[in-house]
């Protein structure tokens, strides 16, 4: 039972983006949240013993760590567009803290001291910091890091899929207009691929050609190189006392998987994003499955709601005042708001809506270092708060 229910954990993620590439329908839900979905049936539909827990958690406590290392291997910190990237890196990320710190201080008294939520709530603005700086892979991280309940994880996740849907509607239906109607705005000449970017967007076939020679080997080493640095990791943390162990192994697989991304042959190795990349959409399902539905608290779960609006929206209008006075281009500020809320993946996209590739390159890089400080700024803000 326990050897069938790994397999489907390994087999679901890939049967689901399949079907995500054949139905319309599925690919605009998305992987993530059809497997959280999947996930949560299978969790409480009576088919996983107790037994399971073990193993479960034995996942959800190793895959992360293997993920992020792997997705900051293809991340090129050396090359990218500094003056543009930086001032909006800067003032997105600034503008995220103050949106997270007034929410906090607003939403606090409203959720209470329930402790399913209320006494999590500078744990939640942990995660919200390492989400919408970085991404699920940071939010997931912090989840480890803090210690917080798979309950409070899927509903903060599941909440944040859901307004960030709703944020990236905005962009693509009156956002782009918006944006170049309030600041600076010239049409800007369409660039061709750059040897600068960070990494290639494949559309949406990812793992075409996943399994040839030249991507799969290259992948296993990566993993290698992962697995190692993990190791490194968890011997750095055995010397600390137990309560800060996963902290410390987060911080340090971070900042190994950054330095490692300066290496060339690591950071040319194409599929190595996709392969992490993977390993969050397994953690999804695992996380979902082990959530008991009868704990979720909804009441407190409404606020809970409402901060992570104020945050998204809050940011964005926080963003968009520093950059009229900063007088960063609104393409620039667009692609770099949405790589930070939505993560990289979705700067393709967003770009071609613009009808402007050439802000490709700073929106990757700008959600690529996302990923690498979102860890650290996350744990940060729980701690103060």
């Amino acid at each position: 039972m326990i050897l069938l229910l790994t397999a489907s954990y390994i087999i679901t993620p890939a049967i689901v983006l399949w079907l995500c590439r054949k139905i319309k329908i599925l690919n605009k839900i998305g992987p993530v949240l059809l497997l959280y979905l999947i996930g949560i049936i299978l969790g409480n539909s009576g088919l996983v013993s107790e037994s399971a827990f073990k193993v479960q958690d034995l996942i959800v406590t190793l895959i992360i760590p293997l993920a992020i290392p792997m997705m900051l291997f293809s991340c090129n910190f050396l090359q990218w567009n500094i003056k543009n990237a930086v001032l909006t890196l800067i003032t997105g990320i600034i503008a995220v803290v103050i949106a997270i710190f007034a929410g906090y201080f607003i939403f606090k008294p409203l959720i209470g001291s329930d402790p399913a939520i209320g006494g999590n709530i500078d744990k939640i603005a942990g995660m919200l910091a390492g989400v919408y700086t970085g991404g699920t892979p940071n939010l997931a991280a912090i989840k480890l890091m803090l210690g917080i309940p798979n309950e409070t994880y899927i509903m903060v996740h599941s909440y944040d899929m859901a307004i960030s849907l709703i944020y990236l509607t905005f962009v693509l239906s009156i956002g782009i207009k918006l944006f170049r109607k309030i600041l600076h705005y010239e049409p800007s000449k369409k660039s061709t691929k750059s040897d600068h970017m960070p990494i290639e967007p494949e559309g949406d076939e990812p793992y075409k050609d996943f399994f040839k020679k030249e991507n799969f080997f290259p992948v296993l080493g990566a993993a290698a190189l992962s697995l190692l640095i993990f190791g490194v990791a968890g011997g750095l943390s055995m010397i600390l006392p137990k309560d800060l162990q996963m902290v410390v192994v987060i911080l340090a697989i971070t900042s190994l998987g950054i330095g490692a991304s300066f290496i060339r042959r690591v950071r040319e190795i194409r599929k190595s994003y996709d392969a992490g990349m993977y390993l969050v959409y397994i953690f999804s399902m695992v996380v979902a499955s082990m959530a008991d539905l009868g704990r979720l608290n909804l009441a407190g779960g409404l606020y809970i709601l409402l901060y992570i609006v104020f945050v998204i929206f809050g940011s964005l209008i926080l963003q968009l005042i520093m950059a009229r006075i900063l007088k960063i281009d609104a393409d620039t500020v667009l692609i770099s708001s949405v790589s930070l809320i939505n993560s990289p993946p979705f700067v393709p996209l967003i770009a071609t809506a613009m009808n402007n590739r050439s802000v490709i390159i700073t929106g990757l890089t700008v959600g690529l270092v996302g990923y690498a400080i979102g860890n650290y700024l996350g744990y940060l803000i729980s701690i103060i708060l």
